[in-house]
């Protein structure tokens, strides 16, 4: 058996590999095959000796379509194991079942992903037990750099996408096996040219068996409360594992405000009755709102700094900024970037500029104009079904009142799946350059839209109709409507179409067959959605916080069970926060200040108490402006008062930067030594 493979996270992954039985399945002859070098077809050979490894460990699997030819095979796994000085991606590739088959398997050797570690920014456990960034000079004096344990599972997975999603033609040169209409130009992406040929159907990084077992029965297969973070965390990866602990920390969050909820509906329904809005039941109104608007302050203040804890203990908390390579989709003509000198694909400024201002603005403000459409409608038929209540003042006419609620929540969704598709389309169309820009682009679309969308109408109910009855039964319709449609699609149908695993079928296609994680767009968009009825109007419904914990408590089981069992397992790059919709949940925590103000000066009591005092419209309007000056005082203040990240890890930061700042400096100097060194030996040659 030749030694051709390649360590794992440092070269110790052997000891990951599990024992073979003596029996084996048909998936676990393929694993056996591609864990295993050989003569011929197996693993490209590595020439760093430290890399040089009897086993490899299966990563990503890249999808081939069916038509292509095995000349046009061979030279891709030849590109993917090519050293990147050559052009190549430095990466492990296997065939698969044979030479001929659609799949490629790709791996890493230890060199390729402790520098790419390097670049990333990442941060490891120093000799001296404090997290440093990572240095590949260094890496001798960093824990564990020798074994499988010191990158986690979804970091060698994300290095090897990282890696061929960075493959570009050194030269115009054509694709064996492909016309000349695919040929690669100087510069192009490789990868992004070969899935447009339709060479590569698809590439997802690959479940570990036994470590997704064990992490089930640690997430949600059993009765425990606590998430195991650190364990989603190295299977899954950062951006996944920050989505499932603020949707812990969220949950936990909505006790307060579900207690002070079902207090206010007890004792104001006891004392005054449901439909009396005064006494005790304004009181509670007035709690409710100012509580509401302290609560989201001190939420995400505290989040903050729990986000900053965990991006330390998960080595994000110093992630490199650095100029990226292009993002594969980015399109433009060949030249030399001005900023760091490397031939690439240039797009003016511009040109993007006028097709946002041209193209995505008139689109997003079309969609913007159908949520208006369906506003009104909404209240067209709201007047019609009062009408017929009126008329006829029957049981069926009092269920007909929520019949408009309920049709515009479904033309709401219905529009807003329309729209992410567009919004999409639209982000692509502008061509950014970078992966963060194309991402906050797309993001801020959603969240404009999703803003809009979802609290149009009950701002429209609060600021201009008045109506906090007919507001506290629209709020009602959203929260019970979505919520059951929310269960029967994260619960219901996922039990449905569960599929238990075949022995004898081959793991490699059986997830091949499983449809792609959608991402946490639609998952953070729900917690939004959540955040803004609870944050803006749970002053007249009281029991918002009560219906959002009920849901979010199987949310998290839910959501879990999806991401481990349902879909592909999604590459998630290494993330320091929730980036942008962290912002996003702070502008609703202010906007909530002028949404409670206003519904505070609809209580019939504060109305009663003005008209007694003789105040006009004028003096009302500018004591409420007062009151939220004072509000937004309070919340500015709190947020200074609680620092975004503990002190501890505000020390840690800093000495990571200095480091960091330390080590570019000693390299610095080395490389000034060498020119010098280089330069002498030179002189006296010459002599």
């Amino acid at each position: 058996m030749s030694k051709a493979g390649g360590d794992e996270g440092g070269g110790g992954v052997c000891s990951e590999t599990a024992p073979q039985p003596e029996e084996k399945t048909p998936a676990e002859k393929v694993l056996s095959k591609l864990s295993a070098t050989t003569v011929g077809p197996g693993w490209t050979k590595v020439s760093c000796p430290c890399c040089v490894s009897e086993r490899v460990e299966p990563l990503v699997l890249v999808k081939l379509g069916k038509k292509v030819r095995p000349e046009t095979k061979r030279w891709l796994i030849k590109v993917i194991g090519a050293p990147q000085k050559d052009g190549g991606a430095a990466l492990l590739a296997h065939p698969g079942e044979d030479a001929s088959g659609d799949i490629i398997v790709v791996s890493a050797p230890c060199c390729t992903l402790l520098r790419a570690t390097e670049e990333l920014g990442l941060c490891k456990t120093y000799c001296n037990n404090n997290m440093e960034a990572f240095s590949y000079n260094d890496r001798d004096n960093f824990k564990d750099s020798g074994t499988a344990v010191f990158l986690t599972l979804a970091e060698r997975q994300f290095i090897v996408k990282y890696e061929l999603d960075g493959l570009r033609a050194q030269r115009d040169l054509r694709i064996p096996g492909l016309s000349d209409s695919s040929a690669l130009q100087h510069r192009d992406n490789i990868w992004q040219k070969l899935g447009s040929a339709g060479v590569i159907l698809d590439t997802f990084p690959l479940h570990n068996p036994d470590k997704l077992k064990d992490l089930s029965e640690a997430w949600y297969s059993g009765n425990q409360l606590a998430q195991p973070l650190d364990a989603v965390n190295g299977y899954f990866g950062s951006s996944v594992a920050f989505y499932f602990s603020f949707l812990d920390f969220y949950t936990w969050s909505l006790l307060p405000p579900a207690i002070l909820g079902l207090s206010i509906t007890y004792f104001s329904g006891r004392v005054t009755g449901v439909e009396d809005e005064s006494g005790t039941a304004v009181s509670g109104h007035m709690i409710q709102a100012v509580f509401s608007m302290i609560w989201s302050t001190v939420v995400m203040e505290l989040w903050k700094r729990r986000s900053s804890s965990l991006s330390y203990r998960w080595g994000t908390l110093h992630l490199a900024e650095r100029f990226a390579e292009p993002r594969p989709g980015f399109h433009g003509d060949i030249g030399v970037n001005p900023v760091t000198g490397r031939v690439e694909p240039l797009f003016p400024a511009w040109r993007r500029d006028l097709r946002m201002a041209l193209v995505s603005v008139p689109v997003v403000g079309l969609f913007l104009g159908l949520v208006v459409l369906g506003m009104l409608c909404f209240y067209w038929g709201e007047a019609q079904v009062q009408q017929l209540h009126r008329d006829w003042d029957s049981l069926l006419s009092q269920t007909l009142l929520y019949m408009p609620s309920v049709l515009h929540i479904v033309y709401t969704n219905m529009l807003s799946t329309v729209y992410k598709k567009v919004a999409q389309s639209l982000t692509e169309h502008e061509n950014h350059r970078e992966e963060s820009a194309f991402e906050n682009h797309l993001t801020a679309k959603i969240l404009v839209f999703t803003f809009f969308n979802y609290f149009a109408v009950l701002f429209h109910i609060a600021f201009f109709k008045q109506d906090v009855p007919l507001l506290r039964k629209r709020l009602a319709s959203l929260l019970i409507v979505t919520q059951l449609v929310n269960q029967v699609t994260e619960v219901v149908i996922p039990f449905l179409v569960d599929r238990e695993d075949d022995p004898q079928e081959d793991k490699f296609r059986n997830q091949s067959t499983l449809p792609a994680f959608p991402g946490l767009f639609a998952e953070y968009i729900e917690l939004l959605v959540q955040f803004g009825y609870l944050s803006l109007f749970s002053c007249v419904y009281p029991l918002t916080a009560v219906l959002l914990l009920i849901n979010n408590l199987t949310e998290i089981r839910s959501d879990a069970y999806k991401i481990c069992k349902l879909f592909r397992k999604p590459f998630s790059p290494p993330v320091a926060n929730m980036g942008v919709w962290q912002i996003a949940f702070e502008i609703l925590s202010f906007v909530s200040v002028v949404s409670n103000c206003w519904l505070l000066l609809l209580s019939p009591w504060l109305q009663e108490q003005f008209q007694e005092g003789g105040m006009s419209s004028t003096n009302i309007l500018l004591l409420a402006v007062l009151a939220e000056h004072v509000l937004i005082l309070v919340k500015v203040v709190l947020a200074v008062l609680i620092p975004d990240e503990p002190d501890w890890i505000r020390k840690k930061r800093e000495h990571i930067e200095y480091t960091s700042m330390q080590a570019l400096r000693q390299q610095g100097e080395l490389k000034s030594a060498s020119i010098i060194t280089g330069y002498s030996m030179y002189n006296q040659y010459l002599q």
